[in-house]
């Protein structure tokens, strides 16, 4: 089965602007992640091809980076996308007098990983790109703050999250008497 699912956001600044903004990804200044409300993008060494890592328990590796134009992840299969087979990316389009920030899923799958991707994956994913693009935009221009309003399911599924995290950490960590 097929998952497709596309982002886009046009920002009215140059390519170069949002081009440097990909460029910080994953890094201590990182300006396109929304690492303050979710877990932070981590790799093995500095973004670059090969680089290993994710965020959370979405594992992949850099597979192709074009500095200031594009960065390419390959799904690791293992986590919580396990039997998706396939690539996400962010890329940058320069336009007239703006730039267009674009993020795409394009994966295979089976049917059991495409139901969780339809009831928990996707819905997540999709509130932690607009998040990103609400930063990306936030930063760069001057008009109104934008901030993206997460769904009822989305506050269920991240309160529901919490708690295993919260269950696993007391559970690995020692008594202290």
């Amino acid at each position: 089965m097929k998952v497709f699912n596309k982002h886009e956001r046009r920002i009215s600044v140059p390519a170069d602007d949002l081009g440097s903004v990909l460029d910080s990804l994953s890094g201590p200044n990182d300006r396109l992640w929304p690492w303050e409300t979710w877990p932070p993008m981590r790799f093995d060494s500095p973004l670059g091809n090969g680089s290993s890592g994710g965020h959370g328990p979405i594992r992949y590796h850099v597979s192709e980076y074009v500095p200031g134009q594009r960065i390419t992840f390959q799904f690791v299969h293992s986590g919580l996308v396990g039997g998706l087979y396939g690539r996400h990316y962010f890329e940058i389009i320069s336009m007239s007098n703006q730039a267009l920030i674009r993020h795409v899923v394009d994966a295979e799958c089976d049917f059991k990983m495409w139901t969780k991707w339809l009831i928990l994956v996707g819905p997540l994913h999709d509130a932690l790109i607009e998040d990103a693009f609400d930063k990306v935009e936030n930063n760069l221009t001057n008009g109104a703050i934008k901030q993206h309003q997460w769904s009822p399911w989305v506050k269920f599924l991240r309160s529901m999250l919490a708690r295993k995290r919260q269950k696993e950490s007391q559970q690995t960590s020692p008594i202290v008497a």
